[in-house]
């Protein structure tokens, strides 16, 4: 597994494995697994060489967090890379009022209530703690201060300054005390992203579908800008939630709902490209992100050892130049996107 080093600070950073794992197919989302099923897919990825893991309490609502803690417990904590995430605080609720119904399966009844305030993301890290088991984290990503999860430009707003106001300090506070090694957000807009960057001093983030073999907006001006800063990219969906793995097939997913006509369209131009230079789509698509060079780590997940396996085969596969420079002069992406292989950083 080839790595990718990252130190803005100078303090000796992290060392990302390119692939990484996020956990949110762990919590139980859309279908149930068992502990025994979700641990065989942990210890495939450990096997294939994936060191770092992504996980919130969002994720089967503690779920996630407590089959990565169980897992990891067996391991030498120095040797891998571990994020989670704050804004939420997961409250004991009715079985019918819980969050995720229909989306996460066979979890514990609770319900987010979002607090990006000083005491919600330290409340917030002390139950991730206690639900892991473990004794440290590597980074915290204030989690989805998007208009996507919040319905309105006015509700995110409001949250937006509740947490510059309050759990961003709180942020600085535990890395400076050496608790974390690195802040930032997992977020599903990446004007989000430039806003928070813009506005504080974050080290990573964690950006989830937002550059893509599909969409590549996020070239216009703040990969650019962290670039500029080696704020360093975790790059989450890059199947942009299905519809990239499976292809254009009825009921493909694009942003967690059935995909548009107009996406679907798309990919059916782009996986036809493919097809033409005897490449899958899925491995395109994975593979695209990591080419450029402020991205840090792709996570695609898995619920499965053969979604896993496939991932890392993905990540094997030579994708020849010529299929880049079709999408390009097509205008199925941008000119302006890197297509060669990146160095470790």
């Amino acid at each position: 597994m080839r790595m990718r080093h990252w130190d803005r600070r100078g303090d000796g950073g992290l060392t990302f494995t390119e692939l990484g794992f996020g956990t949110a197919p762990l919590g139980n989302l859309y279908r149930a697994i068992s502990d025994e099923e979700a641990t065989a897919v942990l210890d495939a990825a450990w096997q294939y060489g994936i060191r770092y893991f992504d996980t919130a309490p969002l994720y089967g609502l503690g779920l996630a967090e407590r089959r990565v803690g169980r897992f990891l417990a067996r391991k030498k904590r120095e040797d891998c890379v571990v994020s989670t995430k704050v804004g939420r605080i997961m409250k004991v609720c009715r079985p019918d009022e819980r969050t995720g119904i229909g989306k996460f399966f066979d979890t514990p009844s609770r319900r987010e209530i979002f607090d990006y305030s000083y005491d919600g993301v330290m409340r917030s890290l002390e139950a991730s703690f206690e639900r892991t088991g473990l004794d440290s984290f590597d980074i915290l990503f204030v989690h989805d201060l998007d208009v996507f999860n919040h319905g309105t430009p006015e509700a995110c707003a409001h949250y937006f300054e509740q947490f510059m106001t309050g759990g961003y300090h709180a942020l600085i506070s535990l890395r400076d005390q050496g608790v974390v090694k690195a802040i930032g957000g997992g977020i599903n807009e990446w004007e989000m992203c430039q806003t928070l960057a813009e506005r504080g001093d974050f080290d990573l983030f964690l950006l989830a579908g937002r550059y893509t073999l599909l969409e590549q907006d996020a070239l216009e001006s703040f990969l650019p800008m962290c670039e500029a800063r080696n704020i360093g990219i975790v790059l989450g969906g890059p199947y942009n939630s299905g519809i990239l793995a499976t292809g254009p097939i009825f009921g493909a997913q694009y942003n967690y709902s059935d995909a548009p006509p107009g996406i679907l369209d798309k990919v059916r131009r782009i996986e036809q490209v493919c097809r033409e230079h005897n490449v899958a789509l899925a491995d395109a698509a994975l593979n695209f992100p990591l080419y450029h060079p402020a991205v840090v780590s792709v996570i695609p997940g898995g619920q499965s050892v053969d979604q896993v396996t496939s991932n890392q085969r993905a990540r094997n596969t030579a994708i020849p130049r010529e299929l880049w420079e079709e999408l390009k002069a097509l205008g199925l992406i941008r000119v302006d996107a890197p297509v060669h292989e990146v160095s470790g950083r």
